[in-house]
């Protein structure tokens, strides 16, 4: 425990630090491993057949969406493309067309940070 904020409930804690909530860290290596298996060259092969491409000329926001499958099982939407679909799918294109991770992570930052 940080000196100064015993006294402070967890999410004050977290912000007074700066830092984002378990939840959100988690989302965010979620969409980081995503974008590599989206976007960077040697791991693009195998996002290839992890994710479902949206075909579609009607998208708002970024422009590469991603499809949710259908499944009978309840396990399956827990699993990682599942979870990562829906949130990735709201980010704003300048995030999604980031030419690297490093830019990715950045403006990744801003955009979970306007999240709620």
């Amino acid at each position: 425990m940080i000196r100064g904020l015993e006294h402070l409930s967890y999410e004050d804690r977290l912000r007074e630090l700066g830092l984002f909530s378990l939840e959100k860290r988690r989302l965010q290596g979620d969409l980081i491993m995503a974008f590599q298996r989206l976007k960077q060259g040697g791991y693009r092969r195998d996002g290839e057949g992890l994710f479902i491409r949206e075909c579609s000329d009607r998208t708002r926001g970024n422009g590469f969406k991603l499809k949710v499958g259908r499944f009978g099982l309840d396990i399956r939407k827990k699993c990682f493309t599942m979870r990562v679909v829906r949130h990735w799918n709201s980010l704003p294109r300048e995030v999604v067309d980031a030419p690297s991770l490093e830019v990715f992570k950045a403006k990744l930052d801003g955009a979970l940070s306007n999240l709620v």
